[in-house]
């Protein structure tokens, strides 16, 4: 029964690993096929979201990497004074924003898209940062400052295909036009900056209020004694 019991578990972790490495090859399709590959994505649910997890997590890692290991010729950082958990805030907290934001957005005005939907079709529009950064991390260690210039080519190309994935993400998961799209990616960033400003001034009154019990509190202590 026991030898049944460990089969039937090893062949649940299999088919898990399985799953999980078809979900992250299928990637690559999406990059190179977007219209398609995110319409099956999410409708016909080829991504996974361990896989959306993993390029998640390979991104910050890369954008760590890309401060550490990049060649001081080309971008100049004091690593000293990197605060990595920062570097990690920076984003993981706009990809939440920008998740809640478009999902809270679109809601409104008949999207299709559920929140974990935007969050895995957003993380696999991620995939072009990783793919293209690592190689051009470790190549600008071998260049000269006159050909670093291939290197930022490669960099704005990384950033722009990331981009021009997710609008596409938006426009499959939504089931929305080109424009409609661009509206709403528009409404979108400026959500985010409103629910940032909301956040900020959250977070200051919090802090207001917390010295303010504080001050109190040795006011008082410092009369009884």
């Amino acid at each position: 029964m026991n030898f049944v019991t460990r089969r039937i578990r090893k062949l649940g972790q299999k088919e898990t690993y399985d799953h999980f490495f078809e979900t992250l090859r299928y990637a690559f399709y999406v990059i190179f096929h977007p219209a398609d590959g995110f319409w099956d994505l999410i409708h016909a649910k080829r991504g996974s979201y361990s896989a959306a997890n993993f390029i998640v997590i390979l991104t910050i890692l890369t954008h760590v990497w890309k401060l550490r290991f990049t060649s001081f010729l080309l971008i100049d950082v004091n690593w000293e004074k990197v605060n990595v958990f920062m570097e990690f805030a920076s984003i993981l907290l706009p990809l939440a924003i920008f998740c809640i934001c478009n999902w809270g957005v679109t809601t409104l005005f008949d999207g299709k898209g559920h929140l974990g939907d935007i969050y895995m079709g957003t993380a696999y529009a991620l995939t072009p940062y990783p793919l293209i950064q690592i190689p051009i991390i470790i190549m600008s260690n071998f260049v000269t400052l006159e050909e670093g210039a291939f290197y930022f080519v490669f960099n704005d190309i990384s950033l722009l295909w990331c981009v021009m994935l997710i609008f596409m993400a938006m426009m499959m998961i939504h089931v929305y036009g080109a424009g409609k799209t661009l509206l709403f990616l528009v409404m979108t960033v400026f959500g985010m900056l409103v629910f940032i400003f909301i956040m900020l001034l959250f977070f200051s009154m919090i802090s207001q209020g917390i010295s303010y019990f504080v001050s109190l509190g040795k006011e008082i202590m410092f009369r009884l004694n």
